[in-house]
């Protein structure tokens, strides 16, 4: 299951685990995107492939999108939590959250634990969280009080704004290894470096920009979902979890600083926890 695989790094990753052999299921929010998805899918397998319509965005949504996956599926082996926005206005959404806060973090948090059951069910399973080297532009972090962050803000501080989700991500991971039993499930992160994929299209001539990149061959957005593939598949990362590496020969990468302490780690857990239970399912 890969969220997020309509475009970019996580649409070359979904074409990669189907020609590894495997059923590949997306959350998806274009209906046009996702038909496109599976039709040209059809090229390298000849198993289904499951879409779940979902705004990751709501929390809503990614409980209710959690809860169709597991129905769904006798087992689950890998959950990659790939989508990702980098929004450089703020954008508040229905249930009163940060936009980029809530389509980086809280709804990977929201679909992840709605799966972990199925998962465990599953074991050996594996959860792979996309962060990024952004993650080091976050200076501070006060959990309780950056989760409900709505004020807005310039282009310019987006840039620390979305690292710090991206900082959060790996936060989570980190602390939600340590809750896991790693003989069932894994769970690692990456920073698949530098893409040119469509993470910036909110930016007034992203489009161009993308073009021009790829013209020049930078941001090869295949070494960034060669990264998540490995951390979802190589047998030799089966035992490690809680790790955070670079999509550089999968070199083991730290937690930037501020998020590196596992107190602060189970302090953002605690935070998340408490502003979920103020929004229930509905």
């Amino acid at each position: 299951m890969i969220t997020g695989a309509t475009s970019g790094l996580g649409r070359i990753a979904a074409f990669e685990l189907a020609r590894q052999g495997y059923r590949i299921g997306t959350v998806a929010r274009s209906h046009s995107k996702a038909q496109a998805l599976i039709t040209d899918l059809k090229a390298v397998t000849d198993k289904p492939v499951d879409v779940f319509y979902a705004d990751l965005g709501l929390l809503s949504d990614a409980r209710r999108a959690g809860e169709e996956i597991a129905a769904r599926y006798p087992r689950l082996d890998v959950l990659v939590n790939n989508a990702g926005l980098h929004a450089f206005a703020q954008r508040i959404n229905t249930e009163g959250l940060a936009d980029m806060t809530a389509v980086n973090y809280l709804g990977p948090f929201v679909l992840t634990e709605a799966l972990t059951s199925k998962l465990g069910a599953s074991a050996p399973a594996r959860i792979v969280n996309v962060a990024s080297e952004a993650a080091r532009q976050a200076k501070t972090i006060d959990p309780a009080k950056d989760l409900r962050r709505t004020e807005p803000y310039t282009r310019r501080e987006s840039m620390s704004l979305y690292g710090r989700t991206k900082l959060m991500t790996i936060m989570w991971t980190q602390e939600l290894a340590r809750r896991l039993d790693a003989d069932k499930i894994t769970v690692n992160c990456c920073d698949p470096g530098f893409n040119a994929t469509g993470l910036g299209r909110d930016l007034p001539g992203s489009a161009v920009l993308q073009r021009a990149l790829n013209m020049l061959k930078i941001g090869d957005p295949r070494k960034g979902a060669g990264i998540i593939v490995r951390l979802a598949t190589d047998p030799a990362l089966a035992g490690t979890t809680g790790g955070y590496f670079s999509a550089r020969d999968a070199r083991p990468l730290q937690c930037p600083e501020p998020g590196r302490d596992p107190r602060v780690q189970r302090e953002l857990w605690d935070a998340t926890a408490a502003l979920l239970a103020a929004h229930p399912a509905d």
